[in-house]
């Protein structure tokens, strides 16, 4: 006896030991009905049926015969053609959506699911465990910021790449993302400085314990406040908190975004066909960014954002980077990383040798080397030389007195950084003349 045989034999059984204690006048027609399940109209109907034709008129008179709303057979074949031959091991609600949005298709999930599962091409899935309550969202976009990488072989054909991602916790709206070799500081101001420059500076940002976010004096340790990194560094500036998770439960909703680009993002590239890194970075921020937002962002608690719009973008790009500090060598060059970069003439003074400079090294590896707020020369990832301050401009500009102050003050800058005089050196025919007593009259 099948299941459905079983659960009417059932129902018969009940209706008649209801039935002979309502013709006993032990229930009333209305209790019977409750009893039952059904309303007393219907129990009415039922008991005729049963006196006209035994328990035949109790069978359900729908089995055998098709639902008018069952899916033509052909659609049911279309749908299994092409899980078979294009998206084999898709993970089915991934698989149902696609079909609704590259393939016109218009049944419901749960139909796909079991035409999956009865033809054998998906697991049922096994029993949930218990339920966690999981923590809030924050009330307004900007509130809190997530950042994390995922390292995977997004790519076909092409070695293990991180995926750099930074969303919003209240919204989980992915503001940048895109794929480099390895995780890391540049990384990490690459992700902030998209974010920032289009949305604005957010309250805090939520991340692991890496070392590029954070000092740790032990493993797996708490973190050292005193001791800032340069994302620590750059987020002091801007007035942004860092905030640190202890576990990566912590770090739950992050943790959620990235299984399901694990399961669906690597199969959507592999469709696209791309194994460039540059090609894959462009379409993750043109096609697939803006499709997975409008798949998967929700709307915050209240509509109202607390980003802080950057009115400098310049002075983000120069917070947003490596500072290095560096002496200028006696030959006017800066080492940096293995490069020597080349100072070229400036009309602030003669040489900078023996001058405290700052490197800034920007996340396209391209450099910059500034003394206080001065830029003093760009260049490229390879150390040539791109922009510097124009001499002739700088000082044509000026007055006649004003490029003889300039000049003075450069001389002035210039002894600075010269060692002093040895203590017992000849003085100079000037000197031996100041130094000598003057004629008598």
């Amino acid at each position: 006896m099948n299941r459905t045989a079983l659960v009417q034999e059932r129902r018969m059984l009940k209706f008649r030991d209801v039935l002979s204690r309502w013709e006993g006048s032990e229930l009333s027609a209305l209790e019977a009905s409750e009893l039952l399940g059904m309303s007393e109209r219907q129990f009415r109907r039922y008991r005729g049926r049963f006196e006209e034709q035994g328990e035949a008129g109790l069978r359900d008179r729908r089995l055998g015969r098709a639902s008018p709303r069952r899916a033509p057979e052909s659609d049911r074949e279309r749908m299994l053609d092409l899980y078979r031959q294009m998206y084999w091991g898709w993970n089915v609600r991934h698989f149902h959506d696609r079909l609704r949005s590259h393939h016109g298709f218009s049944w419901g999930y749960s139909w796909t699911r079991t035409q999956l599962q009865a033809a054998g091409m998906v697991e049922r899935t096994g029993r949930r465990g218990p339920h966690r309550r999981k923590r809030e969202r924050k009330p307004f976009a900007g509130t809190m910021l997530h950042q994390d990488g995922s390292r995977a072989q997004w790519l076909a054909d092409a070695p293990a790449l991180d995926l750099i991602v930074t969303m919003d916790d209240a919204t989980s709206e992915i503001y940048s993302a895109f794929l480099v070799e390895e995780e890391g500081t540049d990384s990490t101001f690459r992700g902030l400085l998209e974010t920032f420059s289009a949305r604005g500076l957010p309250c805090s940002l939520y991340t692991d314990r890496g070392s590029h976010y954070f000092h740790t004096s032990q493993a797996d340790g708490p973190v050292d406040r005193s001791r800032l990194t340069q994302v620590g560094r750059a987020l002091a500036q801007l007035g942004v908190e860092p905030i640190a998770a202890y576990s990566p439960q912590a770090r739950g909703r992050s943790e959620r975004t990235f299984a399901t680009l694990q399961d669906r993002l690597v199969k959507e590239l592999a469709l696209t066909g791309i194994t460039d890194i540059a090609q894959a970075n462009a379409w993750l921020s043109e096609v697939w960014r803006p499709a997975h937002n409008a798949r998967f962002a929700v709307a915050a608690a209240f509509p109202d954002d607390v980003f802080v719009p950057v009115a400098d973008r310049s002075a983000l790009v120069e917070t947003l980077c490596r500072h290095e500090e560096r002496v200028v060598a006696r030959d006017n060059t800066v080492a940096f990383e293995n490069k020597r970069l080349q100072l070229p003439e400036s009309p602030l003074r003669h040489h900078w040798v023996g001058a405290k400079v700052r490197v800034h090294a920007y996340p396209d590896a391209s450099v910059a080397i500034f003394h206080g707020p001065r830029l003093l020369a760009r260049y490229d990832a390879d150390g040539r030389l791109r922009q510097s301050p124009p001499r002739a401009a700088a000082t044509a500009a000026r007055p006649a007195a004003s490029r003889r102050a300039l000049a003075v003050g450069s001389r002035a800058l210039d002894a600075e950084s010269r060692p002093a005089p040895a203590p017992n050196r000849t003085p100079g025919r000037r000197g031996a003349e100041a130094a000598s007593p003057a004629p008598r009259s």
